[in-house]
């Protein structure tokens, strides 16, 4: 085994929760050091994007429709860059309690830190200038980074860029925070393919060299940056048009070297900082430095493309389900029961054959199912390998459902297993059922090698955006859950080996609303 693989083990390993001790962190909140939530870029040249608020968007089932013609596809301008940013990463809502306020935004993220950022490059974009452009989600708007003339983008299309600032998440959690920050990327990447399918377009994740993307970014370019909070890219997004008539882009003819000559040797704003001081965690860095890749032959993420889900019915428009997705902090445990067609549409909207992902699901209070412990297998192959490693006692027993592969392990009342396994954490047990993400872990390790772990975070984090709006649109609560002993998931199914390891966790009820906290809209000080 090559050292970079077995850091990967070890910093796993080491950050795993148990009964006898949790992941190291500081064990408080050093409130003196929170970083600030926003990337600002000083000195630079902003765009203004126009609210969307008010714009017409589908009903929510209908975006996962595939458009037929153009007039489905909005054109690229500064209004439709906007909608696409706001539903995505843009501020949902304010909460406000006595004096203190915050602000939540669409896509999810672990204790509401967002360590992700955002970067478009524009070309022949209507209102907006060509170029490298930062996006700032507490303000709407585009930062300039890189004026150029023009950029070899091919025509209706745009790139987008998302990175992550792991500092953001290690102020609180110390060093099991990578893993946070890896599912805030995922999440962040559902909403953007969400939010591009509401204005008819789609997304394609490209294979890029990390080393490639840091020059994109500028994020090489030390000078512009505290060396403390280090950003490091994740992924080059290609947005285009969605359209059955049109060719898709052959994305061989985007050449990232040709782009990067267009762009200046030196950006423009310097990025601000984000906290006063900052507590160290060494394996954090040499985590992101073993998951960095620059060999293509083995950098392969495939957002995976989910089944049509038969149980969606007409509900709210697209907008109104992004805007009002929320963690629930507490679950209902009085009024936890859901239908078994809510049910069913739930863990439809991540039906899948081909993912690596499969879903763990101890299920409390569901009309016409059973209670017990359940597994839907999203990928067939990995069906008779997951019966011989899992306890040998489990049913194996197929659930009538066009939602997936849905088989009862066994039957019985799991909600004091469901909380304890979530470190103690009611919601786990109150809602009406909970779940864990169980991954393909070793093989697509040793295949692809280091780059694959965080990709498969990425995944697990794209379900968990899933699993929110689709939960938002049946007006239920979801919330995801970091906080799990791993271990102890393992030895509930009988798991031995690292063949499978669970990745994340969520629950799904009907969460109670703090009457205490008030919400406003966000960008009020736009709207005079």
């Amino acid at each position: 085994m090559n050292n970079n693989l077995q850091m990967v083990y070890t910093y796993h390993n080491e950050t795993k929760h148990s009964q006898q001790r949790y992941a190291r962190s500081l064990g408080y909140m050093d409130w003196a050091t929170q970083p600030d939530p926003y990337r600002i870029y000083l000195d630079t040249d902003t765009t203004k994007l126009p609210l969307s608020f008010d714009n017409n968007t589908l009903e929510y089932s209908q975006i996962f429709q595939k458009p037929k013609d153009k007039s489905i596809c909005a054109p690229l301008c500064i209004e439709a860059i906007s909608q696409f940013f706001q539903f995505s990463l843009g501020l949902a809502a304010i909460k406000e309690y006595e004096t203190q306020s915050w602000a939540l935004r669409c896509n999810a993220s672990s204790g509401n830190l967002q360590p992700s950022e955002a970067y478009i490059l524009s070309n022949e974009i209507q209102g907006i200038k060509n170029g490298l452009h930062h996006y700032s989600p507490k303000a709407h708007e585009l930062e300039l980074l890189s004026n150029t003339k023009e950029l070899p983008i091919p025509k209706n299309s745009f790139l987008v860029c998302l990175s992550s600032i792991v500092w953001r998440e290690a102020w609180k959690y110390g060093e099991r925070s990578w893993r946070y920050t890896q599912l805030d990327c995922g999440h962040a990447l559902k909403a953007l393919e969400v939010s591009a399918s509401i204005l008819g377009w789609k997304i394609e994740v490209l294979n890029a060299k990390d080393s490639q993307l840091e020059k994109f970014l500028g994020l090489n370019q030390k000078h512009r940056y505290i060396k403390e909070e280090r950003e490091l890219a994740d992924m080059l997004i290609l947005v285009s048009f969605d359209d059955e008539n049109d060719k898709n882009i052959d994305t061989k003819d985007i050449n990232l070297n040709e782009i990067q000559s267009k762009l200046q040797d030196e950006y423009e704003g310097k990025a601000n900082q984000l906290s006063l001081s900052w507590h160290k965690w060494d394996i954090l860095e040499k985590i992101e430095d073993t998951t960095l890749s620059d060999n293509l032959e083995i950098k392969v993420f495939t957002n995976t493309k989910y089944e049509e889900n038969p149980y969606r019915q007409r509900s709210f428009t697209a907008k109104d389900v992004v805007l009002k997705r929320r963690s629930a902090q507490v679950m209902d445990k009085d009024d936890c029961t859901i239908s078994k067609n809510e049910f069913e549409t739930i863990i439809g909207s991540v039906k899948s054959y081909e993912s690596s992902v499969h879903l763990l699901m101890f299920v409390h209070s569901v009309e016409d199912l059973e209670s017990g412990l359940y597994l839907l297998v999203r990928n067939k192959e990995h069906k008779e390998q997951l019966q011989g490693l899992l306890k040998e006692e489990f049913l194996w027993e197929a659930v009538d459902t066009n939602a997936g592969e849905l088989y009862k392990l066994e039957a019985g009342d799991f909600k004091f297993l469901a909380k304890a396994i979530s470190c103690d954490q009611d919601i786990a047990s109150h809602g009406a059922f909970s779940l864990g993400m169980l991954c393909e872990f070793m093989n697509p390790l040793e295949k692809h090698g280091p780059s694959k772990y965080k990709q498969l975070y990425w995944e697990c984090g794209a379900i968990g955006q899933q699993l929110y709006l689709e939960t938002t649109s049946l007006q239920l609560s979801a919330t995801g859950i970091g906080c799990f002993l791993d271990d102890i998931v393992h030895d509930t199914i009988g798991l031995k080996t690292n063949h499978f390891q669970t990745l994340y966790h969520f629950t799904i009820g009907r969460g109670l609303v703090d009457s205490r906290l008030t919400t406003k809209e966000p960008y009020e000080n736009r709207k005079k």
